[in-house]
């Protein structure tokens, strides 16, 4: 029995992608010991590889008051959300490793309302959830209401984005029918 496809589309043979999207790949396997299955479900488009993982690093890799495991709590909660199994699975993985929390991802996905996080965490998600399902409802209160719990403009525009990006990037997970890495079952527990 063959192995599942990992993309209803074409996957691209990674010795034959551009040189820079090609390393940018090798690079993510020596770091982690696999290929994560969206770098090559994007490679069939290689100019929008680009961008997205440009996209990505810069709200995801950025340094400030939003830790990197709270950045990845946002994005397990909304792609739960938006039914993502690709990136609840895979950054449900990455959350538990950042957070050194084998149970935190779970919660998250699950209901990130009762899972065992701080009333700032709390107020993030619920602002994150708000921008992935309605974000025409938000309003001057939502940004004071993040405010009170000590986050900045910027943090709220981070929130944002992050929800934004990741709404488009389930919904593309989705339609490609992405399938998790079995690596990333395991990771962090």
């Amino acid at each position: 029995m063959s192995a599942p496809a990992i993309s209803r589309f074409p996957v691209p043979d990674i010795a034959t992608l551009p040189t820079d999207i090609r390393s940018r790949i090798e690079a993510v396997q020596e770091k982690s010991g696999f290929v994560p299955n969206v770098f090559l479900t994007l490679a069939h488009r290689p100019d929008e590889f680009r961008a997205f993982f440009a996209y990505h690093d810069a709200l995801m890799d950025k340094p400030g008051p939003i830790t990197k495991a709270e950045r990845e709590m946002i994005v397990v909660a909304t792609s739960s959300a938006n039914q993502c199994q690709y990136c609840v699975v895979a950054h449900g993985a990455i959350l538990r490793v950042r957070a050194k929390n084998p149970l935190i991802a779970d919660q998250v996905a699950v209901n990130y309302r009762k899972a065992d996080i701080t009333a700032r965490q709390r107020a993030m998600l619920d602002f994150a959830m708000k921008v992935s399902a309605r974000a025409y409802e938000v309003d001057d209160a939502d940004i004071q209401d993040l405010k009170g719990h000590g986050f900045t403009e910027e943090d709220v525009w981070d929130i944002a984005a992050i929800a934004a990006f990741f709404g488009m990037s389930n919904r593309l997970a989705n339609v490609t029918s992405m399938r998790p890495n079995d690596e990333f079952f395991a990771m962090g527990r």
